[in-house]
C-alpha cells in the first residue's frame, strides 16, 4: 500500500489541505516554510528482563516491526554496570525512528485506533513536550496495536513515542498536534 506512487497517507493530505493553512493564520507566519510539521516519530521498547532471557528482545524486535512496519534495530549497552548485570553490547531494547509516509500511517493508526482501546483511557498529557516541539508519551502495553495478535503474545511491553517536530516553541507543537486530533487531557 505505501509503494503505490499515487497514494498518499490520509494525514499527510490533512497536514497540506487544513492544517497547514490554520497554522498560518494562527500564528501569523510569513510563507509556508516557516509552518510547523512532523519530523518523524521514534518508537522505542526497553526490555528489563532482558539480562535474564534474551529471546525477550527478540519477541520485541519482531512486535515492533509489526506495529512500525519497518524493521526494528536492537538497542545495545554502551557500558558495562555491575549492579543492573548488564555486560558491555548486551540486547537491552529496540527501535525504530518513522519518517516520511510511515510516519503519518503510524499516527493515523495510533490517534484513530489505537488509542481508543485504551482501557479507561481520558486522553494523554499535554505537558511532556520537551522545551523545543518534541512530545514524548508512553504507553504501558503494546496489545493495542491491532497488528499485534493476543494469542501469541507472551509478555506484555511498555512502549515509548516520541513524536518529533519542526515547531520552534511548545505552544506551536501542541497547536500543531491537536490539529492533528492528538486526545491531550489538558
Amino acid at each position: 500500500m505505501l509503494d503505490d506512487a499515487t497514494y498518499t497517507p490520509r494525514l499527510k493530505a490533512v497536514y497540506r489541505d487544513t492544517i497547514r493553512p490554520a497554522m498560518k493564520e494562527e500564528f501569523a507566519y510569513k510563507n509556508d516554510m516557516m509552518v510547523p510539521r512532523l519530523d518523524k516519530i521514534v518508537l522505542n521498547i526497553g526490555v528489563g528482563e532482558a539480562t535474564k532471557d534474551t529471546k525477550k528482545v527478540k519477541a520485541a524486535q519482531e512486535a515492533l516491526t509489526l506495529i512500525a512496519g519497518q524493521q526494528a534495530l536492537i538497542t545495545k549497552a554502551k557500558a558495562s554496570i555491575a549492579g543492573f548485570r548488564v555486560r558491555e553490547d548486551m540486547p537491552l531494547g529496540t527501535k525504530v525512528t518513522l519518517r516520511a509516509d510511515r510516519m503519518y500511517e503510524f499516527l493515523d493508526r495510533l490517534i484513530t485506533i489505537a488509542m481508543p482501546r485504551i482501557r479507561d483511557f481520558r486522553g494523554v498529557s499535554g505537558k511532556s513536550f520537551d522545551g523545543r516541539g518534541n512530545y514524548a508519551m508512553g504507553l504501558k502495553e503494546h496489545l493495542i496495536f491491532p497488528e499485534i495478535d493476543f494469542d501469541k503474545v507472551v509478555d506484555v511491553l511498555g512502549m515509548d513515542i516520541v513524536i518529533c517536530t519542526t515547531a520552534s516553541t511548545d505552544a506551536e507543537a501542541k497547536a500543531l498536534l491537536k490539529l492533528f486530533n492528538m486526545p491531550f487531557n489538558s
